[in-house]
């Protein structure tokens, strides 16, 4: 079981808003004479381990990047088993030690795409969590960034068709209202596992201004001792969101529909 231990650094260093695309679970699995399914198991305990993490520092966002639209085209052997991995958690005393430790956890991406138990056990966890105030965990299933653009715009033309809105009326602003994750900070910080240097059609929209850090580690080997390695690292770092100079930390995002040059 796990245990939230408050950690004291310096608030204003860290990151209030976490995306990871948590990559390396089959290669993981390749290095140790595994099975495919043993890496994504292993994955499955990383992720848990990282929630902790955010929570133990305070992390207000955390958004994890589980199953990209792209996924789909993995072997349907695979497919079954990320499935079958998906529903397992849902239905896990995990999700309940989180709700005590009230942590608020949603989704976002595709979800009719999921089989129908799937999907309800998802609008159970969201519904049982909506009204915790701390750390909000959101999961990207069956999530791509292009996607997410795409049927934003649908949204707004539809809401022009209807004469809720004029086009000229569309802007920034308009965008983040009904974009995924709208409703809360930008990403301060991406960090993506498993030696790749792309962010992989995660967040293309969300992630104007956000800080990007790769590691080498295999997601199943993230720990926090790797986690609080790249809170050091974006500690470190200088954001000026398009200014050029004043450097600042995460609690000086620009304003929402801000449409200052990096």
């Amino acid at each position: 079981m796990h245990t939230t231990t408050s950690i004291k650094p310096d608030a204003g260093q860290l990151p209030q808003h976490v995306a990871v695309i948590m990559d390396g679970n089959n290669r993981w699995a390749r290095v140790k004479g595994l099975a495919g399914s043993a890496g994504h198991r292993a994955g499955a305990e990383a992720a848990r381990e990282v929630v902790y993490s955010c929570l133990n520092r305070g992390i207000k966002y955390l958004t994890l990047f589980a199953f990209s639209s792209e996924n789909w085209l993995r072997p349907n052997k695979e497919v079954r088993s990320l499935m079958a991995l998906f529903l397992a958690v849902l239905k896990h005393k995990e999700i309940m030690q989180l709700h005590r430790n009230n942590v608020r956890l949603c989704f976002i991406g595709n979800r009719e795409s999921f089989a129908p138990v799937l999907q309800r056990h998802m609008r159970e966890v969201e519904a049982l969590t909506q009204h915790n105030t701390g750390t909000v965990v959101t999961v990207a299933a069956d999530y791509g960034g292009q996607w997410d653009i795409a049927r934003a715009a649908r949204l707004l033309a539809e809401q022009v068709k209807r004469g809720e809105l004029a086009a000229a009326d569309i802007d920034v602003a308009q965008m983040q209202k009904v974009i995924s994750l709208g409703d809360c900070r930008p990403p301060d910080l991406c960090i993506r596992t498993g030696g790749e240097s792309r962010i992989s059609n995660f967040l293309r929209w969300q992630f104007a201004y956000t800080e990007l850090c790769f590691t080498d580690c295999y997601w199943p080997d993230f720990d926090d001792a790797q986690f609080e390695l790249a809170m050091q690292d974006y500690g470190r770092r200088q954001r000026r969101f398009g200014h050029l100079d004043t450097p600042s930390h995460s609690d000086e995002l620009p304003g929402k529909g801000s449409t200052s040059s990096a």
